[in-house]
């Protein structure tokens, strides 16, 4: 006999003592999508576990009887990873949000995935650490070690996947295990940290994550620097990089997100394609190569340099390019957005630039090109009315083009965003001769299909 709805949330009931189950219509509509373009699809109930053993108990339920479980942090996961699209089991982790542990002499911190990267920076302050992985959206550290988020910090820090020393994982089956330790590094089997990092919750729920932390610079000091072309600006980026400066961030943006930012930002910039640009150290090693950046960028044709010393002036800077895609939602009312995320080799990045803002131009798509041009990584945000179809499909062509144009060049169709629902048809063709291995891991992990049915593999 087939479940009905009112027996699940009965269930969901009983394994959550104090009914942290719910069937409410607008909360099961919050659960619905996140911060992309694709359809929403409500979940059957949403679920708040407060512990690893509710979600155990949760998950060996749900495979007993083939339901779908799909965790949902903050909701601003950019491919439909959080959509339940088979319907189910929507997972929020609002109730297991804290900072369970500081070691500040082994530099690493303990959290369960509902922490939020701001929460967790301000409970390291006192220690006068911090993590830096940053993907603008203040997502929670149980999605960004899902999707293997990166952002603005990623060319000196590194990636998501380089900060998780040890996660605790809920398998399918409610079986749970540790898949690293606390030590700085280990040859012992396979390195499973890094398969669930970035499996988008299909491979297994996580309830603790440790996570690298870092020392607090004791300087920084922010930067812009205009250019006559994007291609100049990639070109200089890249001159920066083989320089040896210890750059920890370096954004570019192009005329016309400038155009955006002043718009939404009340801001004043240069309309010009722009690198920002961020160094960290101590006063002496931060002044100087921040001088020896400039000349270079200005050997590359940068034009404007300004340096910004002030806390709130750097963080007004880098609250613009932060807020780049809600400035184009907001400036085009009733408009979806799609933003598509590549990476490529350094060497193959200004013409993957420059191809996407000619494809756009040609397609007749709005928007804009910005990237994390320190690790090749680039966005191109596309704007069009989801009612009209032709709009929707021309967006499609040019996200199409863009992927190939990566794939092509030794890229990937995804550099941070992850795969989801949108990057499914670009990973077979990216990863044909490895797909047969990512779905037998699946089946074996997963074998009767019920976390995170539909993402990834499909």
């Amino acid at each position: 006999m087939e479940m009905t709805k009112s027996d699940l949330l009965l269930e969901m009931q009983k394994i959550t003592s104090e009914k942290r189950a719910t069937q409410n219509e607008t909360i099961l509509w919050q659960h619905s999508h996140d911060e992309s373009y694709h359809h929403p699809v409500s979940p059957d109930v949403v679920v708040y576990p407060n512990s690893s053993d509710e979600i155990s108990s949760i998950l060996k339920f749900a495979n007993e009887n083939k339901i779908p479980v799909v965790p949902y942090g903050a909701g601003s996961s950019l491919e439909g990873h959080c959509i339940p699209i088979k319907g189910g089991i929507s997972l929020n982790f609002q109730e297991m949000n804290e900072v369970l542990e500081i070691r500040p002499d082994d530099f690493l911190v303990k959290v369960q995935p509902g922490v939020t990267r701001t929460q967790l920076n301000l409970a390291l302050k006192k220690f006068g650490l911090f993590f830096p992985v940053d993907p603008g959206a203040d997502a929670t550290i149980g999605g960004m070690a899902a999707t293997n988020a990166s952002g603005t910090t990623s060319v000196k820090y590194g990636i998501m996947r380089d900060q998780v020393r040890n996660l605790q994982v809920v398998l399918a089956d409610g079986k749970v295990i540790q898949t690293g330790g606390m030590a700085a590094k280990s040859s012992a089997g396979y390195h499973l940290t890094s398969m669930f990092v970035g499996s988008e919750g299909t491979l297994g729920v996580f309830t603790e994550i440790t996570l690298k932390v870092y020392g607090i610079p004791e300087s920084v000091l922010a930067a812009r620097c205009t250019f006559p072309s994007v291609q100049t600006a990639v070109e200089a980026a890249s001159a920066v990089l083989g320089s040896g400066t210890g750059i920890a961030r370096m954004e570019l943006v192009d005329e016309r997100s400038i155009v955006q930012v002043n718009h939404n930002s009340d801001t004043a910039y240069t309309e010009a394609p722009t690198l920002f640009l961020e160094f960290q150290g101590n006063p002496a090693s931060v002044t100087y190569e921040a001088a020896l950046t400039k000349e270079l960028l200005e050997s590359f044709g940068g034009l404007e340099w300004v340096e910004e010393r002030d806390s709130k002036a750097r963080a007004k800077l880098w609250e613009a390019r932060h807020h780049l895609a809600y400035a184009f939602k907001h400036g085009y009312p009733g408009k979806s957005m799609m933003f598509t995320d590549v990476c490529l080799p350094l060497s193959e990045l200004s013409g993957a630039i420059v191809h996407a803002r000619k494809t756009m131009d040609e397609v007749g798509v709005p928007g804009a090109v910005l990237g994390h041009v320190g690790d090749g990584n680039f966005h191109a945000i596309l704007m069009y009315d989801s009612s009209i179809i032709e709009e929707r499909e021309k967006a499609d062509t040019v996200n199409t083009r863009i992927v190939d144009y990566a794939l092509q060049k030794g890229g990937t169709c995804t550099g941070e965003h992850g795969i989801g629902i949108g990057k499914a048809k670009y990973l077979a063709k990216e990863h044909a001769d490895t797909l047969p291995i990512m779905l037998a891991i699946k089946k074996q992990l997963d074998p009767n299909d019920i976390l995170n049915p539909g993402k990834i593999i499909i």
